[in-house]
């Protein structure tokens, strides 16, 4: 595990997104660990497309490569899992792409008849203060429409009982 990624400094930004759906926690833990599954849930807008094959079996250590377009830029974006326990959480950091850091954090919690999907995503814009002041009210705009479309995506494909998402600093 990459320990100083767990750390937030001055120029971080941190985003939460809870979701429960009508669905048992192993089986949303299986669909979250397929990265194929990755396009069903990301915007058209995107343009996301995985590159190679990504491992037949996920686990710390992975890598998993693709290609998107941000604003219309061309973008290559790599993550490596950093922490994996099947069943109830995984990490992934960005360790190629367009944010100075980015650190995702996805949990699973058994809540009645369903599971809840929560996220915790740790990203800091590249040139610092200057990057954040210039760009940061556009890219936390962005991730709250990409973070809101994958929730209504995700109901669609497990189902719905409750989503919140917010921006929390």
């Amino acid at each position: 595990m990459i320990a100083q990624m767990l750390e937030t400094g001055p120029q971080d930004q941190i985003f939460e997104a809870v979701q429960v759906v009508e669905r048992p926690r192993d089986e949303v833990f299986a669909f979250f660990a397929d990265p194929s599954n990755l396009e069903a849930i990301t915007p058209p807008w995107l343009r996301f497309r995985l590159l190679g094959h990504p491992a037949p079996e996920m686990r710390a250590g992975a890598q998993i490569e693709y290609r998107l377009r941000l604003r219309g830029i061309p973008i290559r974006w790599r993550s490596l899992i950093d922490v994996w326990e099947p069943g109830r959480r995984f990490v992934d950091i960005q360790i190629e792409g367009p944010y100075a850091r980015w650190h995702h954090t996805h949990t699973f919690e058994d809540v009645g008849r369903g599971t809840r999907i929560g996220d915790r995503v740790i990203y800091r814009l590249p040139f610092g203060a200057v990057g954040r002041h210039c760009a940061g009210w556009l890219v936390r705009r962005d991730v709250n429409q990409i973070f809101s479309y994958r929730q209504r995506k995700i109901e669609q494909l497990l189902g719905r009982q409750a989503a919140e998402w917010r921006a929390v600093s």
